[in-house]
């Protein structure tokens, strides 16, 4: 729960937040020469209860994401199309990243859409993987997770994050 937590932390326990894991994709990445960024947006804090209920008085009214982008083939790929268009991934699976069941944000990235922009939204519709609704705030891209949160700080306050983690801890395995 703790966002602003080394990489390095994250892959000797074997497991963290999604969050954390996005911060160990980026670490992979830039180690492997691959430039990234992050975009930070405001998400609405109601967007985290359906994964956890007996956590919702902890969820702050909005939480600050930091969204991974990569430089490919010379340009910026949000990590939402990292492993394929969102059209591709809409059609494999139409109702998206839903928050609800075992299946984690980090997790939806390789086979699930997550659009925070309503990029795929047409005149009349938008698919069920738009996200934009819970957007409160595009807080703009950042040269790295560090920046983003040294500007606007990790939404959860000390204690959430340590009862946070201690439950979330025994939900996820080791």
């Amino acid at each position: 729960m703790n966002d602003t937590q080394p990489a390095s932390r994250t892959l000797g326990r074997g497991r963290g937040s999604c969050s954390q894991r996005l911060a160990v994709l980026e670490a992979v990445a830039r180690a492997a020469g691959v430039r990234t960024r992050v975009r930070g947006l405001l998400v609405d804090g109601s967007f985290w209860y359906p994964r956890f209920p007996r956590l919702r008085p902890l969820v702050p009214d909005a939480v600050v994401l930091a969204w991974p982008e990569f430089r490919v083939d010379g340009a910026w790929v949000n990590v939402s199309e990292l492993y394929a268009p969102l059209d591709v991934l809409g059609a494999r699976d139409p109702r998206g990243f839903t928050n609800t069941g075992s299946q984690t944000l980090f997790e939806a990235l390789s086979s699930t859409a997550v659009d925070w922009d309503g990029s795929m939204c047409g005149t009349d519709s938008c698919p069920s993987y738009d996200l934009s609704a819970m957007v409160r705030r595009d807080l703009g891209r950042f040269s790295s997770r560090d920046e983003l949160f040294a500007a606007h700080g990790q939404t959860l306050c000390l204690p959430a994050r340590v009862a946070g983690g201690a439950v979330l801890g025994r939900m996820t395995p080791a």
